[in-house]
């Protein structure tokens, strides 16, 4: 009895603590990068308002914790009046809200630029750029609402500062969506709301692409506890407008622990799901989760990794080990030729 006295208490003061935590929301919560921002901030105690536009998906992602407190809210954000909407049911909901972390986008069509009209990048922007403005138009004054300064995380992802191979669309489209998040950063300081965009310059290892993803990858679990460190009203992590992935710090081993007892996952690589697929559906909210070949993925981040420290410099040298030995072989075999040829 004296031995699970000291246990019951420590138990409810951790529920006490959780209780009086503001929630985070969580948009596209049903999405490969979105279920790990999920994970993550249920691991740290925190409530989740998840949101989402696929109902079945917020009652498989309800069941998957029965016991967090986790509320789902089916919604969307395309455009202003869902933003709008969106911005009301919240509101409704009558719970204090300091963190809104947007992990929304759209498909992953692979296509030259050139291929294709005008109406193909414009689409790419409604379903990737524009959403993003409509939810933080409506979703910000939420943050600053009851004198609160909250924090709105953006997650964006690679091939804003170089041309991505096949994905042009989603290079222009990543490229103005740190721009549109560099703008609010500015503006939002008028209402006391910090806003960022968490830059990752690789895909995601999520349940949706596992099959086909690289070792090198963040896994979703990880991207979503840099997200929620931003959001941690600690003073630790950086403060401008676009932060890189790697410049936020993960939270103490404690914290990773929690989660891989909590809910069987670990900080590396995502578990995969029965029902996984490499293919993202336009606009269910899995922001970078939808993931091309490997080998051009693989390509993008050995590129950018000496910026971001993806990859070690032995990696590299690998690499260029690997690239010369492939070419080698053709080398070798005509010199071998040329010496048969040559010899009596």
């Amino acid at each position: 009895m004296n031995a699970t006295a000291p246990k019951a208490s420590a138990q409810n003061a951790g529920q006490n603590r959780r209780i009086a935590r503001a929630a985070v929301v969580v948009l596209g919560a049903t999405g490969g990068v979105g279920r790990g921002v999920v994970k993550a901030a249920l691991a740290s105690g925190r409530p989740v308002i998840a949101v989402a536009r696929d109902k079945s998906g917020l009652q498989c992602l309800r069941g998957s914790f029965p016991d967090a407190d986790l509320t789902i809210v089916p919604g969307s954000v395309s455009n202003d009046g869902d933003g709008e909407r969106l911005a009301r049911t919240l509101s409704k909901l009558g719970r204090p809200i300091d963190g809104v972390v947007a992990a929304v986008c759209g498909s992953a069509a692979r296509g030259r630029l050139l291929d294709h009209p005008a109406a193909f990048l414009r689409q790419t922007l409604d379903e990737d750029l524009l959403p993003h403005l409509a939810a933080a138009r409506h979703l910000l004054p939420l943050l600053a609402q009851g004198g609160r300064t909250g924090t709105y995380v953006l997650i964006g992802g690679p091939g804003a500062d170089r041309p991505w191979a096949g994905y042009g669309h989603r290079s222009i489209a990543t490229a103005a969506l740190r721009m549109l998040a560099r703008v609010l950063h500015e503006e939002a300081r008028t209402i006391g709301v910090r806003v960022q965009l968490l830059a990752i310059d690789s895909p995601v290892c999520t349940e949706l692409n596992r099959a086909n993803a690289c070792e090198q990858w963040p896994s979703a679990l990880s991207v979503g506890q840099r997200a929620l460190a931003l959001i941690e009203p600690d003073g630790l992590q950086p403060a401008e407008a676009v932060v890189p992935y790697s410049k936020v710090s993960f939270w103490p081993s404690s914290a990773d622990d929690t989660a891989d007892d909590a809910f069987g996952v670990t900080t590396d690589v995502d578990s995969p799901s029965p029902a996984s697929t490499n293919q993202q559906e336009p606009g269910n909210g899995d922001a970078i989760a939808s993931s091309p070949a490997c080998g051009a993925a693989k390509s993008q981040a050995m590129h950018d990794a000496p910026a971001v420290g993806l990859l070690p410099s032995r990696c590299l040298q690998d690499a260029r080990t690997l690239l010369r030995n492939l070419i080698a072989p053709n080398h070798n075999a005509t010199h071998n030729n040329n010496n048969q040829e040559d010899s009596p």
